[in-house]
């Protein structure tokens, strides 16, 4: 193999661990977060608007932080951005009412998303460009490793240390993040470029943004499955409950390198749309019935196809996105995402309040079944074969 294929490079294991290091302060702060806010005497509701809060603020400045990567550099905003969310941390730990802790996690999006677009437009330059999916799908694997564990440490100090315990905890690890940051130099990237000139007008990759929303149909109905399967689960009688992610993420750990593999070889569109069918039909099974083998079923189908449609996604738009607006492109991507996740969550929730589980992921599936379509008809134009860079 050439050099210049190398995929597991030591800069790539220091993303890797950079990436866990991330998810595991940010999940063990997102579940126990509302038990703060119902000690400080919020509602249910106001409990559940604080990951709402930080989805939509991520989903919103998405677009514009990538820009701003594109402009002052991968390095400068995962520094900054680390340092913001240690400082956030410590914050909460000592705000007096649930309202401030609100309002400060709408700030706390911005730099989050920041964080996230940084992170993953520098590991996109580290990949060959032959093996990106495949690239993006490993180092994807260090944030299902993250929030597999980071809940149960979460909930674990906080009921034996407290809430500010487990706030310092988490900005101890957002400042391990920031030493993790300083390390990456950017004369070490492979694909170094000029920082593309302030423009208002070329922030935000339109084009992108535009073709994401094919993201946004099929990770409207992971919402739902993130918020209500467990619920689902429970109602239908099948234990344990956290059955359907368990098989969900061995189902992802077993086929996503050799998907995102296979995409890299033959093209990702072609297996893309193959992958975006099997979570029309992850979907569907829910809405069949609640019975344990279909639950396993649902999420072994849900899990192949949605683990590999990201780096799939990824692979294909960014052979299309020069190395300088590599930010913008996924500052988009994340918004479109971000956006279907806490949308479904809403919406699916109150679906499953007037008309049940089965009507909820009955919807999902109908939504998501509008995925291949929208893609085949909106990709030929956005990104026409002459367009694609190779860097």
């Amino acid at each position: 193999m050439a050099p210049s294929d190398r995929l597991f490079t030591p800069r790539f294991f220091v993303m890797c661990g950079f990436n866990f290091v991330v998810f595991l302060s940010a999940f063990q702060l997102l579940p126990t977060a509302p038990f703060r806010i119902r000690d400080l005497g919020g509602s249910a509701v106001a409990a559940g608007l604080f990951l709402g809060f930080l989805t939509y603020s991520s989903a919103m400045t998405g677009p514009i932080t990538g820009g701003i990567v594109d402009r002052v550099g991968k390095r400068r905003v995962l520094l900054v951005s680390s340092l913001a969310i240690a400082g956030f941390s410590l914050i909460y730990a000592v705000l007096p009412s649930y309202e401030a802790m609100l309002a400060l996690v709408i700030v706390h999006g911005c730099f989050w998303s920041g964080l996230l677009v940084a992170a993953s437009s520098y590991v996109t330059d580290l990949v060959p460009p032959n093996r990106r999916a495949e690239g993006m799908s490993y180092w994807g694997m260090s944030t299902i490793f993250a929030v597999s564990m980071a809940p149960a440490i979460g909930l674990w100090v906080f009921e034996r240390g407290g809430w500010r315990v487990l706030c310092l905890e988490a900005a101890g690890l957002s400042v391990l993040m920031f030493v993790i940051a300083w390390t990456l130099l950017p004369k070490d990237v492979p694909h170094q470029v000029e920082r593309a000139a302030w423009s208002w007008s070329s922030l935000i990759e339109w084009k992108v943004l535009a073709l994401s929303f094919t993201m946004f149909l099929y990770s409207f109905g992971y919402g739902g499955i993130t918020s209500f399967v467990a619920m689902y689960s429970e109602a239908s009688g099948v234990h344990p409950a956290s059955l359907y992610f368990t098989a969900f993420s061995m189902a992802i750990l077993v086929t996503r390198p050799y998907v995102a593999r296979l995409g890299d070889r033959i093209g990702h569109k072609k297996v893309l749309v193959p992958c975006l069918v099997l979570v029309v039909v992850g979907f569907a099974l829910l809405a069949v019935g609640g019975s344990r083998a279909m639950f396993v079923a649902s999420a072994l189908v849900f899990g192949t196809g949605f683990g590999s449609a990201y780096p799939l996604f990824l692979g294909h738009v960014m052979r299309h996105v020069a190395p300088e607006r590599r930010g913008a492109a996924f500052g988009s991507i994340i918004a479109a995402f971000d956006t279907g996740i806490g949308t479904g969550s809403m919406t699916i929730g109150w679906i499953v309040q007037h008309y049940g589980y089965r009507a909820a992921y009955g919807a999902a599936a109908a939504l998501a079944l509008l995925t291949v379509p929208y893609f085949l008809t909106v990709e030929p134009r956005v990104l026409p074969p002459g367009t694609r860079v190779h860097s």
